[in-house]
């Protein structure tokens, strides 16, 4: 089918070396994206002055497998003024999947995005492409307003492809300049050109976003 219709610590020390020892191991935590938590030790120096443009974390540490990053399927086609998003995957669904990811991957760099959270959403349409928008569109308002939220990795757990809805979740955090880099804002999902083909273990889709 086809259709063309118009992103340990040691024991507590006043020693210079001590200290030092103890902000090394805070510094190795924050690389590593990973939050102060509960350690007393660690605990004492969240009284100590942090620069203002730093970054620690206050949620917990998620389990190692979410933040794997999902294979990329997609690609940017150049556009007038515009850019093009051409995702693909096993099924219509990946593609949808992979779509959403890469509008995402094009507001941020997705290596600095931690999955420290969900945010699910539900879409409807009338018909494939306006489900397609619709899916979209609801992610892109979700970045553009509380909770700020931007995916690192998202599943469709629900795809109804007669009554033409989708839900899905997403796995992320809410997007922070001290964290995050700032790529280009897309404004808008259009439909301008936006296509979604489909054949045996394969489908794919165009989408054109307002950049």
């Amino acid at each position: 089918m086809s259709c063309n219709e118009n992103k340990f610590l040691g024991s507590p020390s006043s020693s210079p070396k001590a200290k030092r020892f103890k902000m090394d191991a805070v510094d190795n935590i924050k690389d590593a994206g990973n939050p102060l938590g509960n350690d007393p030790e660690l605990a004492n120096l969240e009284g100590e002055p942090q620069p203002e443009d730093s970054y620690v974390s206050t949620v917990a540490p998620p389990a190692v497998e979410l933040q794997l990053l999902p294979p990329i399927k997609y690609e940017y086609l150049d556009h007038t003024a515009d850019v093009q998003i051409h995702a693909w995957g096993e099924n219509l669904g990946e593609a949808f999947e992979q779509c959403a990811m890469g509008m995402f991957a094009y507001i941020t760099d997705m290596e600095r995005v931690d999955n420290f959270g969900t945010e699910q959403i539900e879409a409807s349409g009338h018909d494939m492409l306006s489900l397609l928008y619709g899916f979209l569109d609801e992610w892109l308002f979700l970045f553009n307003a509380e909770p700020y939220f931007v995916a690192r990795k998202i599943n469709i757990t629900s795809f109804d492809r007669e009554n033409f809805k989708i839900s899905a979740i997403g796995y992320g955090e809410t997007f922070d300049l001290r964290k995050h880099t700032q790529g280009t804002e897309v404004k808008a999902i259009t439909y301008s050109n936006m296509q979604f083909h489909e054949k045996d273990n394969y489908a794919e889709v165009f989408v054109i976003i307002d950049i």
